[in-house]
């Protein structure tokens, strides 16, 4: 992570949507869900407090990390579900609007 938010989280929206569209069967699935876990614990820890968190496009974002988070721990071998998937996908679409607004 950079320190620049808006730049941090596009590059997070990037990875995790790598992330969320890898088949289930993926080699390198496991790997990458591990690099995601690791990223959203850095993310999390270097935005936790500041000016951010007044933003539109952090809260979004957290919630949106938050869900992947909690499915990648309890879930380990499963993939994103169709329903989980579409609304982050729907997440990130509106953490972009949102950067792009400067919110």
């Amino acid at each position: 992570l950079t320190g620049n938010y808006k730049e941090d989280t596009l590059a997070m929206v990037k990875l995790l949507r790598t992330t969320i569209d890898l088949a289930p069967d993926a080699p390198d699935r496991s790997a990458m869900q591990d690099e995601a876990k690791k990223k959203i614990n850095e993310f999390a820890s270097r935005y936790r407090r500041g000016s951010v968190l007044k933003l539109n496009s952090y809260t979004t974002m957290r919630t949106a990390i938050n869900s992947l988070a909690g499915h990648y721990t309890s879930y380990p071998n499963r993939p994103v579900p169709a329903k989980m998937k579409k609304r982050l996908i729907s997440e990130f679409r509106q953490v972009e609007a949102s950067l792009s607004r400067g919110a």
